[in-house]
């Protein structure tokens, strides 16, 4: 099995797309060329950082255009700097 570990400072996220098809209110089918990149992604691994402020497995929004994208072992990857991080999904108490 083989395993992508991010070097230096960047941040390896998992984008794999749900392939469901997704279609408006009204029925119409919204084909994939229209559907809007998603900014969240779950960290798969982090590289050489110091006092990283997450960790594998935490969701977090990024930057719109950052990264390189590809597919590895049939899942896709996007490789971010770690400064292109721009906040973390933290689980709150309801009021």
């Amino acid at each position: 099995m083989k395993e992508l570990q991010p070097l230096n400072e960047n941040v390896l996220l998992d984008i794999t797309e749900d392939n469901s098809v997704q279609k408006t209110t009204s029925g119409i089918i919204i084909p994939d060329t229209a559907k809007e990149k998603p900014q969240f992604a779950k960290i798969a691994a982090i590289g050489n950082i110091e006092n990283p402020a997450v960790s594998v497995g935490d969701i977090v929004f990024y930057k719109k255009f950052s990264g390189n994208e590809f597919d590895f072992e049939g899942k896709k990857f996007l490789v971010v700097p770690y400064a292109d991080l721009l906040a973390k999904v933290v689980e709150t108490e309801s009021i």
